[in-house]
């Protein structure tokens, strides 16, 4: 699909809005050229805006009167481009032309301007956003609204990177090694890793910052042996000043990874939290993904979080996986919410282009992106029905359906980093391999992004350049203190 942008900046959106109506299809933006060739999408910003679009026996162009700001004409230029796209396909998307991560942000920057109607009247008037997605949004928007107030100018969150997993699923794009390719990594990098985590911690009290809440995350923090998660979680608990830490989360997402002695060095550690994620319990779609556990090893480790203390479980389910069907997903949402879970999180698949479905050809096609729509329909029916409210959501590209991921929960076990993440409400100090430093100017709200290298090779063979990264902090802060030696 060739995308031709003449006169405007706005190629990003109209990129993102066209591969939402055309997830399987390359598209190509070009802002110089000399000739138009079909099939193509024209945009054009001159006396008039002008959209465009020719593809197989369909054409049709609107055009407008441009507007007094650049602003007023992206969202023109991406309205015209929306309804001409929803004829020729004939499908509306449920959150219409929006195509960012966060529009409860949005929703929520709209409300404080101009009151929370006017938010409902813009997403459905000028975004074409759905009426059931709008009071999803608004919904969601007061929940992390009283999450969002705990915070104060000096908070931050920690977050901690194990970018180790049993195996990689189909879907997944992150950066991780399996442990049977990365288990010489390990103990490197369990010792450089508590080495950083040091040095963050004499930053952050150098500059008299709060921490609000922990986060472990991966991969899979739980493939590293009991005595390593004793190593890093204890490091955590001495040098940092947890006295104002309001919650310690850790993805012990693969069942197939939880045994008693982890759990133990868990709940030794202070972690109030944790997640546990099936993704589905129909044993022939977890093979389908390359998950190497059964629905009953999901079981079976849940009953031993409980049985080892733990009152705040989060289970993570994906709808729109291969092979997947709406009673199999009812079925997995169900079962998950006859063990109680606190926090249920309802993902969407995305066919992110490095992972294995998408390169092994994997598409999409409508009527996945229609059974999708049901099962999330299920999902927030059932939920809602039993006294969960959803208090986060954000989006993805190449999501199926250009859907959502939602977490809902329990009143009262709503995750704080979650929401303090999505909404980039504080600075985040990350450690370890992929981790990222998002700085936060609380009088500007400017944001600065430090970066961890990604590969645990890379985090482990050039280590001493990567904490020097870490005096960034201090200059962003405006301290003189840049002793960031862990000697």
């Amino acid at each position: 699909m060739d995308l031709y942008v003449k006169n405007n900046t706005f190629w990003f959106e109209l990129e993102n809005l066209t591969r939402a109506f055309f997830p399987n299809e390359k598209i190509t933006v070009h802002r110089e050229f000399s000739e138009i060739i079909e099939p193509f999408i024209y945009t054009e910003l001159g006396e008039l805006v002008t959209v465009r679009v020719k593809i197989g026996d369909f054409f049709e162009e609107q055009t407008a009167e441009p507007a007094d700001d650049n602003a007023k004409n992206e969202l023109i230029t991406v309205r015209l481009l929306y309804r001409i796209l929803v004829r020729l396909c004939g499908v509306e998307l449920p959150w219409g032309l929006l195509t960012g991560v966060r529009p409860i942000k949005l929703f929520r920057s709209i409300s404080e301007k101009s009151g929370g109607e006017e938010a409902r009247r813009r997403f459905q008037n000028d975004y074409f956003v759905s009426g059931e997605k709008t009071e999803l949004a608004a919904l969601t928007e007061k929940n992390e609204r009283k999450i969002i107030s705990l915070s104060s100018p000096e908070s931050f969150s920690l977050y901690v990177g194990v970018p180790f997993c049993p195996s990689r699923c189909s879907y997944c794009s992150f950066v991780m090694s399996s442990v049977e390719r990365a288990e010489k990594l390990m103990a490197p990098y369990v010792r450089l890793l508590c080495e950083e985590l040091k040095v963050t911690a004499q930053i952050a009290s150098d500059l008299g910052l709060r921490l609000e809440s922990v986060y472990f995350g991966g991969g899979t923090p739980t493939t590293l042996s009991a005595e390593q998660l004793n190593e890093v979680l204890g490091t955590v608990n001495r040098c940092f000043d947890m006295s104002s830490c309001r919650e310690f989360t850790v993805e012990a997402g693969r069942p197939d990874t939880i045994d008693t002695e982890r759990l133990f060095a868990l709940k030794e550690n202070s972690v109030d939290r944790i997640s546990i994620n099936p993704q589905t319990l129909s044993d022939s779609v977890l093979q389908a993904i390359g998950r190497r556990h059964t629905a009953g090893q999901f079981l079976d480790a849940f009953a031993l979080a409980r049985k080892c203390g733990f009152g705040n479980i989060n289970t993570d389910l994906i709808a729109g996986l291969p092979t997947d069907t709406l009673s199999g997903f009812k079925n997995s949402l169900d079962t998950v919410l006859e063990l109680g879970a606190e926090c249920v999180t309802v993902h969407t698949l995305c066919m992110k282009r490095a992972a294995r479905l998408t390169t092994e050809g994997k598409s999409l096609n409508r009527e996945e992106a229609l059974l999708t729509r049901e099962m999330l329909n299920y999902a927030q029916t059932v939920l809602t029905g039993q006294g969960y409210i959803p208090y986060y959501l954000y989006r993805q590209t190449r999501m199926v359906g250009n859907l959502e991921n939602v977490g809902w929960s329990k009143r009262g076990y709503e995750s704080l980093y979650n929401v303090f993440v999505m909404d980039e409400t504080h600075t985040i100090l990350g450690c370890g391999s992929g981790g990222v430093t998002k700085l936060k100017n609380q009088e500007t709200g400017f944001l600065k992004r430090i970066f961890n290298f990604k590969y645990p090779y890379e985090y482990i063979d050039r280590f001493e350049e990567m904490l020097k990264r870490k005096a960034e902090i201090y200059t962003f802060y405006g301290s003189n203190t840049v002793d960031y030696s862990h000697q």
